[in-house]
């Protein structure tokens, strides 16, 4: 059976087929005790009273990954943490398809694992975004290979607590063993802490200093070091994707890749040609001399720092959208010279404002409207300069998801 609060005539579901009840809009509760198991969408908190009730009936529950983790037949590449997963998903896509093997990019980034599992041989590489939505509810999801590439707060109106949003992100590594592979960033003392208490074979990433097994950058180059052998990738000048923070999505793809047995060449060409993803720090258009880069992918206040970190010159910083709970203090305070104006909008503006009052930052404007912001952003910009939308907050007060909040600011941008 299907079921959502919202009822059929709200939502397009497309052809169910025969055997799937239409439980739209009806009273779960009355429906447990004929489930065999529950699958959970990751926007479905696992406190919700018919879930409990589901786990006292011992119902199993699990999430859309576990079960399309249960229906492939391919090796599952996954990619976790709290920013970047996206563009190193991509990417690590990109170069097993450069490798020539038969490559599927799926999860988080857009399409579900389920809907392709059963297509899925022997061979195959699935390249999954996993979040610790969907990681809450796995039971035997065990990928061949996995990154963790940060953990910083996000999600708190859902997790509740750091501690526990942690411990889902790890679970991306609880079913593997000594055959598998886990990447871990060494930059981040709160990831690199987990290496001793896992199972698999265990390779760090960094790009500020050499690790005994793993990526890392060595005098302006990427090398790849394995069983005591050094291997050269590439000079990290020659990749394509901007920023330290995509050097340390570059350094990940790398290691996951070459751990996989993909030769270096093949990811030093994928690094020099890939160009990056749509919504993460994409350059939009040039107006009156001033750029305009869309980061609506920044729905948290670190995403919004390393956008921030990645601007070389004067930026009008476009804020605000849904309450996750987040703390904006230490993102004000990580402001660079370059951050000339913000301005604010959505649910979060008046704790923007007071995050801004605190840290003394006072080029503040305020809209009311999605498309005010843009304008008061292009009246604040000067010739030479940028204007970044990076809310540091998800869209969900003003748009569907992050993806329409980007294309409705490149819509604005392009008739300016």
């Amino acid at each position: 059976m299907l079921y959502d609060k919202r009822t059929s005539d709200e939502v397009e579901l497309g052809g169910l087929p025969e055997q799937c009840e239409d439980w739209m809009g009806k009273d779960p509760m009355e429906c447990m005790e004929s489930a065999d198991i529950l699958v959970l969408s990751p926007g479905v908190p696992t406190r919700l009273d018919f879930i409990r009730k589901a786990y006292e009936l011992k119902k199993p529950v699990i999430s859309e990954i576990e079960l399309g983790f249960l229906c492939a037949e391919g090796e599952f590449v996954c990619i976790s943490g709290t920013n970047g997963k996206t563009t190193t998903t991509a990417l690590t896509g990109e170069i097993f398809k450069n490798a020539g093997r038969n490559t599927y990019v799926l999860g988080n980034i857009g399409i579900p694992i389920t809907e392709k599992a059963l297509e899925t041989k022997k061979g195959d590489i699935i390249v999954a975004e996993v979040a610790a939505l969907q990681l809450e509810t796995i039971e035997t999801f065990r990928p061949r290979a996995a990154a963790l590439l940060n953990v910083t707060e996000d999600h708190m109106d859902r997790f509740l607590t750091m501690e526990y949003y942690k411990a889902c992100k790890m679970r991306v590594f609880e079913n593997q063993t000594e055959e598998d592979f886990a990447v871990l960033n060494a930059d981040s003392e709160t990831v690199a802490e987990e290496a001793e208490n896992l199972r698999a074979n265990v390779l760090m990433f960094s790009r500020i200093k050499p690790v005994e097994r793993g990526a890392y950058v060595k005098n302006g180059e990427m090398w790849f070091r394995n069983e005591g052998r050094e291997t050269y990738v590439c000079n990290t000048d020659d990749i394509v994707i901007p920023g330290a923070h995509n050097l340390e999505n570059a350094l990940a793809a790398a290691c996951l890749a070459m751990a996989m047995g993909i030769s270096a060449e093949t990811v030093e060409y994928t690094l020099k040609t890939f160009a990056g993803v749509e919504h993460r720090i994409e350059f939009v258009k040039t107006v009156d001399g001033v750029s305009y880069i869309n980061d609506s992918k920044g729905t948290n206040p670190d995403a919004t720092i390393k956008a921030i970190e990645a601007m070389t010159k004067p930026t009008v910083l476009i804020l605000g959208g849904f309450d996750k709970h987040s703390e904006f203090d230490s993102m004000f305070q990580a402001f660079t010279d370059n951050i000339t104006h913000v301005v604010l909008l959505g649910e979060t503006k008046e704790k923007l404002r007071a995050a801004a009052d605190k840290a003394g930052f006072t080029a503040v404007s305020e809209a009311e409207s999605f498309e005010e912001a843009v304008l008061l952003a292009q009246k604040a910009a000067k010739r030479g300069g940028n204007v970044l939308l990076s809310p540091a907050c998800a869209s969900w007060d003003m748009f569907d998801n992050f993806e329409r909040r980007g294309d409705v600011f490149k819509e604005i941008v392009n008739r300016l």
